[in-house]
């Protein structure tokens, strides 16, 4: 009886794990050459041209990736298309379709009845992500007819605020209980896959239906049938509640390496999963928002954007930094009398200073918002980061100051010797790169400084520190490295040792 049970297991495991089947190139009669890139696209569209029977035509373009047959598309022709969407079928062609671009002219082609059947075959995430790109009218015309499960899953998933993490759930996964025999549970998964194809990872919940665990696939194909199932479930496996922020809980979902996280409600119900292509997703996302603020824009662009979108998310930082920069002018203003008409060749060199200066802030602000979206991270933590962005300061001005003090020196015995002086010319070359040097290095440290404490203090305020941009943090250093660049100049240059002669009006 044992014997039996073993064999029937045996089989259920065949059939989720699937025959491979290879066919080698000697087998095909072609030696395929791996060093040259193949264009796919190319192959596709050729393929579909060449007048195959429609059933081979099928078989043959399920041999290519889903994302190439979705870049053909993209090149045929509107019958050509209305042809393949017959011989597809919803199934398929739901498969390419999530990767297509410019979504409402391919809806219009197919009409909305196939469109429904279409995103009925879709993961739930992605059918939203098309309704989301298509006008209100069609959508809801869509969405009236589809069936019943599709239509919640759907509801479920648009309940959620974008920056919700249930806002990229998608309901395709295998949920078994956890009194099951091994048995049982091979073919709770059979069955289960017929719909959803995320497979790799089962989840388990209890009697009450809350989340219990996890199991991987191919420890439950390796189980014998006299096993418990019981010793097979990951009881503290990770999970993400579906109100949680994306920024807050994204840290914690890279530290792991699944293919999936379960997203369960408050009462511990699994909802959904969100993929490790989400997670990708979502972090390309992130980063590309925060590059945006980085960049100075309001939000992250479109390659499509109506210029007068662009204008409208560039304008609110680009007038901001124009009174920044107006103080920046100001305070160069002040030096004027003071500095630039009687030493002229200070402000030659105004922008270097003014350019390390900025791109060093810039680097600390970008090293500091990567660590302060690790929630975790504590006072003490943030206070050795100053401490180390402030060192690194330290020391990149401590070697770009003494290469400025060598190079600028004989650049200007070089270029800028004056006719007629009151020192040796290499005195003065020299005292002027002095200064010059000392100024970078102090604007320096005082750049990663900056860089470093103002996410902080946003971040402390409950401000998203990206909204520290780039463009602020560099115009606020800019002001900072005017009063240390000028400032030395006057101090040590035209006040201790007496240099600088005031031109004539």
């Amino acid at each position: 009886m044992e014997n039996e049970k073993d064999k029937e297991t045996e089989e259920l495991k065949e059939e989720v794990a699937g025959a491979e089947v290879e066919e080698t190139a000697e087998e095909a009669g072609e030696e395929v050459d791996f060093t040259v890139e193949h264009d796919y696209v190319g192959e596709i569209i050729e393929l579909i041209r060449s007048g195959l029977p429609d059933e081979e035509l099928k078989e043959q373009l399920g041999n290519y990736h889903e994302n190439d047959v979705a870049g053909a598309f993209e090149l045929l022709e509107p019958e050509e298309r209305q042809h393949l969407y017959a011989i597809l079928g919803a199934e398929q062609f739901s498969e390419i379709f999530a990767y297509v671009e410019n979504v409402e002219q391919y809806i219009e082609e197919m009409g909305v009845s196939t469109a429904a059947k279409v995103l009925e075959n879709m993961d739930s995430d992605d059918a939203v992500d098309i309704l989301d790109e298509i006008d209100d009218e069609t959508e809801k015309k869509i969405v009236s007819l589809m069936d019943e499960e599709s239509s919640q899953d759907i509801q479920l998933i648009r309940s959620y605020d974008e920056d919700e993490i249930g806002s990229r759930l998608t309901t395709n996964f295998i949920l078994i209980k956890n009194d099951l025999t091994i048995k049982q549970a091979m073919s709770s998964l059979i069955d289960q896959a017929g719909e959803n194809d995320n497979i790799s990872t089962i989840y388990v919940e209890d009697e009450d239906e809350r989340f219990y665990g996890a199991i991987a696939l191919n420890d439950l194909i390796r189980a014998r049938v006299q096993d418990k199932l019981e010793p097979l479930i990951s009881t503290s496996y990770p999970y993400v509640t579906d109100h949680e922020k994306i920024a807050d809980c994204l840290e914690r979902i890279r530290e792991y390496t699944e293919d999936s996280f379960p997203v369960l409600s408050e009462e511990g119900k699994v909802l959904g999963i969100i993929t490790a292509q989400d997670i990708v997703e979502v972090v390309d996302e992130e980063f590309g928002e925060d590059y945006a603020k980085l960049a100075g824009l309001t939000a992250e662009e479109d390659l499509n954007e109506p210029i007068h979108a662009s204008i409208k998310k560039r304008i609110p930082w680009l007038i901001t930094l124009l009174f920044l920069g107006l103080i920046v002018s100001s305070a160069i203003g002040i030096f004027e009398d003071k500095v630039v008409a009687l030493l002229p060749i200070i402000a030659v060199f105004q922008s270097m200073v003014f350019d390390m200066a900025g791109n060093t802030g810039t680097q600390s602000l970008a090293v500091t918002i990567r660590v302060l979206m690790d929630e975790s991270v504590n006072a003490k933590a943030k206070a050795k980061l100053v401490f180390k962005e402030v060192r690194v300061g330290f020391c990149n001005g401590l070697i770009l100051g003494m290469s400025a003090f060598v190079i600028v020196g004989l650049y200007i015995l070089a270029f800028k010797r004056p006719e007629t002086l009151t020192m040796p010319v290499w005195q003065y070359a020299f005292t002027i790169s002095g200064c010059i040097a000392f100024s970078l290095f102090v604007a320096m440290i005082i750049a990663s400084l900056v860089g470093t404490t103002i996410p902080m203090l946003l971040h402390k305020i409950g401000i998203d520190p990206a909204v520290a941009s780039g463009p602020m943090i560099t115009t606020v250093n800019d002001l900072i490295a005017t009063m240390v660049y000028y400032g030395l100049a006057l101090l040590l240059l035209i006040n201790v040792f007496g240099m600088g002669v005031r031109l004539p009006v």
